[in-house]
């Protein structure tokens, strides 16, 4: 059997902690956002109990989540990193074209990033990824350090096994007021 952070559950517990943390929105009234399910191409299935057996990938996804919060579309993409560097190699392309596209929309674009090692939650808005992204495109450096974050959007995680998305919304909010 699998252990939790074995290659194949890997994310399953940052991803546990956030469908927790939308019902709990959702039961409350307070946003409605969803899981974006992975587009697969099925190529065997057993016709006995009809589960998939054998799939590849399809198109490219976009993010991992969508959704609405008080009347305001947001989407967001979940990555774990272990180390206190996190590689830029782990934000696509085509996922930055979506957020981007999706901000152009008035919507809010984010990531939610897991530190492993620390236990910590990260709350990385649509401008400051772009920050790191585009000093990687003019040449610099392929990742970001834990230490050049800024320290107002890590999150704690709820008393209730949830977390705090709504806060990191509302802060990037108030940082795109001022």
């Amino acid at each position: 059997m699998a252990t939790w952070n074995s290659r194949g559950l890997r994310g399953s517990t940052l991803e546990d902690l956030i469908n927790q943390t939308i019902l709990r929105y959702r039961t409350d009234h307070l946003a409605l956002i969803q899981k974006v399910p992975t587009p697969i191409t099925p190529i065997t299935i057993d016709k006995a109990t009809r589960h998939i057996t054998l799939a590849y990938f399809g198109e490219k996804s976009t993010v991992d989540y969508l959704g609405a919060v008080q009347g305001i579309p947001v989407c967001f993409d979940a990555k774990e990193c272990a180390e206190d560097t996190f590689p830029l190699a782990n934000i696509h392309p085509h996922q930055v074209r979506f957020m981007t596209d999706f901000e152009r929309q008035k919507g809010i674009s984010f990531l939610l990033i897991c530190f492993t090692s620390r236990q910590e939650f990260y709350y990385m808005p649509y401008w400051e990824m772009m920050e790191f992204w585009e000093r990687m495109e003019r040449g610099g450096r392929k990742s970001f350090l834990i230490s050049e974050l800024d320290p107002q959007f890590f999150l704690d995680e709820g008393r209730d096994g949830t977390i705090p998305i709504l806060e990191g919304i509302q802060k990037d909010l108030d940082s795109r007021d001022e």
